[in-house]
């Protein structure tokens, strides 16, 4: 398969053979292409030359329905279900089946039903997706595909968003798929689990197929080589016995609640210190997200305070919040951390656009705007075809080295609140942002 974008040569001369019943993991940095293949076999992208088979037959896919029809089923990492609907009506849409010109949805609660239990997937059918977990929306993506027909699975990140417990379960019924003859084909950066649930391990790198290995026979050390072409730092890279300063961030008895009025944070209390990482851990949904939304003034405080070089900013603008030296890296890039339809160059100064040098008596600076941003992106190596292009169109690893170049490369930030700063990020990707971090 060859497939080119402006300025990118996604897939150059890409070559897999899966077998089925087999578990293969699609393994590579942020833009080897690994995702661009994946959308080529769903029908989303058209190949450029190449040919696909399947079942021996040679095959064109225009669209995802042709996709389908040939078996052929995907659960994208940012899930397409409607928020309204329930869990059942996301699994039938499209094919609902009909009585006298009606959907009949004791049918489709039904049916639904039974194919979750067939394939070890529960599911609430009658449950709105709004208010499901990220598990079950997840389950009902794949059971989706599956009603539709699917013996080829391909998950986009399947992880990416789950708990480790989740994670676990989600492989466990993947491995109960390929025992009735479904084929699983997974795109990850989480080595750990390639090396627990897949079968074979395809590397890419730079749109080429650096090599297929048995996944029992290999090491995640040898793995993270294949992707990156060097060896990679293993191991603690703080150093120990740091010297702090003073307290730059105090927060004294703080409360938040959630979307549903219920205390997500209780009376909690924390100090940090100048020249010190301070790692806050636990289970998703444990408060964490309040917690660092609330010090970005995203979410009210309904009681105590958040003081940040002795100023209590517990009730103060986002915008004042950021003045006062606090830099944020929200846990979801595309919901918080960017405008997906704005330029590259728009995104890159949205926390500075109304100050000088970027602004002047008449407007932005061009010429200001676009050195400050090229000097971004090469330190904090932003892969991008221009600075017009729209962020949306560049890989999810990059967007998210934007957001760290934006935040982190001002220098005036004191206080840096990073919540999952390496999530859906490759090794070298994690690597850099860690010792950016550090730094």
């Amino acid at each position: 398969i060859y497939k080119a974008f402006p300025g990118v040569l996604a897939n150059n001369d890409v070559s897999i053979s899966i077998q089925q019943g087999e578990v293969r993991a699609i393994i590579g940095e942020n833009g080897a292409g690994k995702t661009t293949l994946m959308n080529i076999l769903y029908g989303l992208y058209q190949p450029d030359a190449g040919k696909i088979l399947v079942k021996g037959k040679e095959v064109r896919i225009p669209n995802a329905r042709a996709a389908i029809a040939l078996g052929i089923g995907m659960v994208h990492q940012h899930f397409k279900l409607v928020p309204s609907f329930t869990l059942a009506q996301n699994v039938v849409l499209g094919m609902e089946p009909h009585k006298l010109f009606l959907i009949d949805e004791k049918y489709v609660n039904r049916s639904v039903r039974e194919i979750s239990e067939q394939y070890g997937l529960p599911l609430e059918v009658d449950k709105p997706a709004i208010n499901a977990s990220v598990g079950e929306q997840q389950r009902a993506e794949i059971v989706k595909a599956l009603y539709g027909g699917a013996d080829i699975l391909i998950l986009d990140e399947p992880t990416a968003v789950l708990t480790d417990q989740e994670s676990e379960e989600l492989f466990t019924m993947l491995k109960g798929l390929t025992k009735q003859g479904k084929t699983i084909l997974f795109i990850s950066h989480k080595l750990r689990e390639v090396l627990a649930a897949s079968d074979n391990t395809t590397v890419m790198r730079q749109g080429k197929v650096i090599g297929t290995v048995k996944t029992a026979e290999t090491e995640s050390c040898q793995l993270a080589e294949m992707m990156v072409g060097r060896e990679t730092v293993e191991g603690r890279i703080r150093a120990d016995n740091v010297t702090v300063g003073k307290t730059v961030l105090g927060i004294n008895r703080i409360s938040v609640l959630d979307e549903r009025n219920l205390r997500a944070v209780d009376h909690l209390s924390l100090s940090l210190h100048s020249g010190e990482v301070l790692g806050i851990a636990g289970v998703d949904g444990n408060g964490q997200e309040e917690l660092t939304e609330a010090i970005m003034g995203l979410r009210p405080v309904i009681e105590g305070e958040i003081l940040v070089n002795d100023v209590n900013i517990a009730r103060d603008t986002t915008r004042r919040i950021r003045e006062t030296g606090v830099a944020y890296i929200p846990s979801d890039r595309y919901r918080s951390g960017v405008a997906v339809d704005a330029y590259v160059w728009e995104n890159m100064i949205a926390g500075d656009y109304y100050k000088s040098p970027l602004s002047g008596l008449f407007g932005l600076r061009a010429d200001e705007i676009n050195r400050a941003v090229n000097e971004l992106i090469e330190r904090f190596q932003v892969v991008t075809p221009g600075l017009k292009t729209q962020t949306g169109h560049l890989s999810g690893g990059n967007i998210q080295r934007l957001i760290v170049g934006r935040e982190l490369g001002s220098e005036k930030a004191s206080v840096v609140v990073a919540s999952q700063p390496t999530r859906g990020i490759d090794i070298a990707g994690t690597e850099a942002i860690r010792k950016n971090l550090v730094d």
